[in-house]
């Protein structure tokens, strides 16, 4: 992940909010010059050819713009699986992905809740708007008490690299003698790694008067973070991940701050939001 440069994804679909994921994608390319690919998904491959063409032009107008020009590729099939296929294909540093707010998130709830985003290893970042600066200055990693997926603290580890971030560790408020135990372990864990990779970071501990989650958006609005960092919910018993509603309420969140959304690797049992320390 550190010696390979490798292409950033951004979904496609004509819309404002795909530029939006691409302007993002530009801006952390710039840093490593990593290729990007915008990728279609076809409803038909009677409809492959022809979008294909208009996402080429789609591609020359972004060189023109951004002095950057992405690869393009056109599949048929669904959102669901075959952007997640595509990613693994190109083996994508990242995913990049434009979302409407709660609108757009409505899309991916339900009995299809969370199959784009965990359709492969890849972490996707989630955009609303264009980015406000150059570099994620401030990343926000809620902590909660919850057994630590090391994958998550290697991404963050990765992005202070890449862009000089401060990390802002935000810890759940417990009581719980054994919650605050689980609660501290992974505190220290954190600070370990971070301690040895030299990256700078703060803690601060939620209020604990409403849900981590609001208290987490709320802590990342008044520093006007540039990114916050979750992991996806591991359904235990089941094959496949969910979406909690802490979780669509952070990642549509109304302040329109970027989500990178990690998926707990194969075998390790997670919590969702309230565990975001993994």
């Amino acid at each position: 992940m550190e010696n390979t440069v490798k292409p950033l994804m951004v979904p496609w679909d004509f819309t404002p909010v795909a530029e939006y994921a691409l302007e993002h994608a530009v801006k952390i390319a710039k840093i490593d010059d990593n290729p990007v690919y915008l990728v279609h998904i076809a409803n038909k491959k009677s409809e492959v050819h022809k979008l294909k063409g208009v996402l080429d032009a789609n591609a020359a107008g972004a060189f023109d713009r951004y002095n950057l020009k992405p690869a393009t590729i056109v599949r048929s099939g669904t959102i669901f699986t075959t952007l997640g296929e595509i990613a693994d294909e190109i083996d994508a540093e990242m995913v990049i992905m434009g979302t409407h707010g709660i609108k757009g998130m409505q899309k991916l709830t339900g009995s299809w809740a969370l199959k784009v985003i965990v359709s492969s290893k890849v972490p996707f970042v989630i955009v609303q708007s264009p980015p406000e600066d150059t570099s994620f200055q401030n990343i926000v990693l809620p902590i909660d008490f919850r057994k630590e997926d090391k994958e998550k603290i290697n991404w963050i580890v990765y992005t202070y690299k890449h862009f000089n971030s401060k990390i802002h560790i935000i810890k759940s408020q417990k009581t719980d003698k054994r919650l605050l135990k689980s609660l501290n372990n992974n505190i220290l864990f954190a600070r370990k790694i971070l301690d040895q990779k030299n990256v700078e970071y703060d803690i601060i501990t939620a209020p604990g008067k409403s849900s981590f989650a609001r208290e987490t958006l709320d802590y990342a609005t008044q520093i006007k973070a540039d990114l916050m960092v979750i992991m996806t919910t591991k359904n235990i018993g089941l094959a496949d991940y969910v979406l909690g509603a802490d979780e669509q309420y952070i990642i549509a969140n109304t302040a329109k701050i970027p989500v990178m959304c990690l998926n707990p690797r194969v075998g390790i049992t997670t919590g969702g939001f309230a565990a975001m320390g993994g």
